[in-house]
C-alpha cells in the first residue's frame, strides 16, 4: 500500500478513532494501492460536532462572504480538473476523458451555487392589509449529510454540498469507501479557497457511519444517491429520525426506437448511452425497445459498433472503457450474460471471456448484446450496473410506452424519432422523471433538477436546481404592521383576524 486516505474534520485530515482500514483497488490491475480509514460512530459525532459548531457562524453569514468562497473553489476546481480526473481514474477505473466529464458536470452545480443570491431572493407582498405586509424567507436547516456512490466520486458530491453551504448549512459527507480519493481533494479545495473549518467535512466508512448518520439528533437533513433497496433503507431510517430525506435510488432507463427514427443515430446513442463508463451509470440506456419490424436492423447496427469499442486502463488515452469497480461487482455483471440465454433471451455479444494484455488482474469485463429479451428475465428485472444492453421488441407504439411503464423503476427514459406529435405524446406518457428526446441520457443542466419516479427516488425533491435549493432551505413567512402613531389603538378584538 502506498497510500493512506484518511477522514477530514474541522478543516484537517484526522485518521479516526476506530483503528479500521479499507481496501482501495485499482480496477485496471485488480492491486490494492491504498488504504481507507474506516470512521466509527464516535467519528460521525465527531464530524457532525465540528459542523454544527460551525453552523453557529456559518448560517449567518452574508451571501457575499458565501459567493467569495464558492467562485474561489470554482476557479480552482477548474485549475485542477485534469488532477480530481486522474483520481477518479486510479480508483474507479472510468476512462480520463470520461472522469474530465464528471468534474464539468459538478461544475455546472457549482456556478449554480455561486448564484445563490439569485436563488434565495425572498417574496414581499405590501399593503396585504391595512399597513400590513408580509414577506417570505428561507433559511438554512442547519447541519446536513450527503452519502455518494462509487460511480461518480466527485460529481454526485458536487451535486449536494456546493448548494448546501451556499444557503448556509454546514456539511458531513460519507462517500464510497471504494474510491474516497476525490472527496478528500476536493475538501482540500475548498479549505485552500477559505471556507471556514468544519463547514465541509468529509467522513470515509461503511454501513456504520451511513447508519450514525441517519440516526443522529443533530443532522437535519439526509441527501443520497445509490441502489434502490439502499436508498428506501436510507428514506424510511432518516424519516423515522425526523430528518428531511432526498434519496435516488435504482434505473432500468429504456429507450424506445420508432419505425421511423434514423437508425445510425439510434445506434450512435444506445452505445454510448449502454457501455460508456462500462455501465455504471445510473442514468445509463440498459434496455431498448425496438418498435415494428426495425429490430433486427438496429440490433445489426448496435454490434458492429460494440464490437469495435477499445477497452483497456483508463489512463490510456486509446481507450473508450474500463474495467468494473471491483472483481465481486465483475462476477455479479457476468452472471446476467451467462444465464441469460436459459431466461430466453438471445445472447448477440458475450463480453464475459475478455482479458486485456499486461493487465490480466483487472476487473475487466467486454460489451454484452442480449436480443429478444423477456421482460421476465434477469437482465431485464434487476438493475445490472455493468456493460450488458437488452433489447426488447414491441409491436406498437402503444405496447413500447406500456412496457416502459410497467417497469418498478421511473428514473431517466429516451425515445427516438422523426414525428414531432409522437415525441410529445412520449413525453407526457412515459412515468419517468427524465426525458429524452433524440437525446439517450437526459441529465439534466445544473438549472433544472434531477430525479426519477417510483423506485427510482424515495422523498419529495429531486436534486439540485431549485428542488436542491429548496430541500437545504425551509421557509419563513413574516407578518409585519406598523401602526402610524398619528392613528388611535384599535382596540381588543376577539374575532377571527380579516384582511381589510
Amino acid at each position: 500500500m502506498t497510500k493512506s486516505v484518511q477522514h477530514w474534520i474541522g478543516g484537517r485530515a484526522v485518521e479516526g478513532t476506530s483503528g479500521d482500514w479499507g481496501p482501495v483497488t485499482d480496477p485496471a490491475t485488480g492491486e490494492v494501492t491504498t488504504r481507507v480509514a474506516l470512521a466509527s460512530a464516535a467519528d460521525v459525532d465527531t464530524a457532525v460536532a465540528a459542523a454544527k459548531a460551525a453552523y453557529g457562524t456559518w448560517g449567518t453569514s452574508s451571501l457575499a462572504q458565501r459567493t467569495t468562497v464558492l467562485f474561489r473553489f470554482r476557479a480552482l476546481l477548474d485549475a485542477h480538473r485534469d488532477e480530481i480526473a486522474a483520481l477518479i481514474t486510479a480508483e474507479h477505473g472510468k476512462v480520463h476523458s470520461d472522469a474530465l466529464g464528471e468534474v464539468a458536470r459538478g461544475l455546472e452545480i457549482v456556478d449554480l451555487a455561486c448564484g445563490i443570491t439569485t436563488q434565495l431572493k425572498g417574496e414581499l407582498s405590501t399593503q396585504v392589509s391595512h399597513r400590513v405586509d408580509v414577506a417570505a424567507i428561507r433559511q438554512p436547516l442547519g447541519v446536513v449529510a450527503g452519502i455518494t456512490p462509487f460511480n461518480f466520486p466527485a460529481m454526485v458530491p458536487m451535486w449536494m454540498f456546493p448548494l448546501a453551504i451556499a444557503c448556509g448549512n454546514t456539511f458531513v459527507l460519507k462517500p464510497s469507501e471504494k474510491d474516497p480519493s476525490p472527496s478528500i481533494r476536493l475538501a482540500e479545495l475548498l479549505a485552500e479557497a477559505g471556507l471556514p473549518d468544519g463547514v465541509f467535512n468529509v467522513v470515509q466508512g461503511a454501513k456504520p457511519a451511513v447508519d450514525r448518520l441517519l440516526e443522529h439528533p443533530d443532522v437535519a437533513a439526509v441527501s443520497f444517491v445509490g441502489s434502490t433497496p439502499i436508498a428506501r433503507y436510507v428514506h424510511q431510517k432518516a424519516s423515522e429520525h425526523g430528518k428531511r430525506v432526498q434519496a435516488l435510488g435504482g434505473a432500468k432507463n429504456h429507450m424506445l426506437v420508432l419505425p421511423d427514427a434514423d437508425l445510425d443515430a439510434a445506434a450512435d446513442a444506445a452505445v454510448s448511452a449502454a457501455y460508456g463508463s462500462a455501465g455504471e451509470r445510473c442514468m445509463a440506456i440498459s434496455a431498448v425497445v425496438a418498435v415494428g419490424a426495425i429490430g433486427d436492423e438496429l440490433v445489426e447496427k448496435i454490434r458492429e459498433r460494440a464490437e469495435k469499442i477499445k477497452i483497456g486502463p483508463g489512463t490510456d488515452p486509446d481507450s473508450e472503457m474500463g474495467p468494473l469497480i471491483t472483481a465481486a461487482h465483475r462476477d455479479k455483471v457476468a452472471s446476467y450474460v451467462t444465464g441469460a440465454a436459459a431466461d430466453g433471451c438471445e445472447v448477440v455479444l458475450d463480453g464475459t471471456g475478455l482479458t486485456v494484455d499486461g493487465h490480466e488482474n483487472g476487473h475487466w469485463i467486454g460489451l454484452s448484446l442480449l436480443d429478444k429479451v423477456p421482460t421476465t428475465a434477469k437482465a431485464y428485472q434487476d438493475e445490472i450496473f455493468g456493460p450488458v444492453l437488452c433489447v426488447l421488441r414491441a409491436d406498437t407504439y402503444d405496447d413500447g410506452v406500456a412496457l416502459i411503464n410497467a417497469s418498478p423503476f421511473g428514473n431517466g427514459t429516451a425515445v427516438f424519432t422523426r414525428d414531432g406529435g409522437a415525441a410529445r405524446r412520449f413525453q407526457l406518457e412515459v412515468e419517468a422523471g427524465m426525458v429524452g428526446v433524440n437525446v439517450p441520457i437526459p441529465v439534466p443542466v445544473g438549472y433544472h433538477s434531477f430525479g426519477g419516479w417510483k423506485d427510482s427516488l424515495f422523498g419529495d425533491h429531486h436534486i439540485y436546481g431549485n428542488d436542491g435549493v429548496h430541500f437545504y432551505t425551509r421557509g419563513k413567512v413574516v407578518t409585519t404592521r406598523w401602526p402610524d402613531p398619528a392613528e388611535a389603538p384599535s382596540g381588543v378584538d376577539l374575532g377571527f383576524p380579516r384582511n381589510h
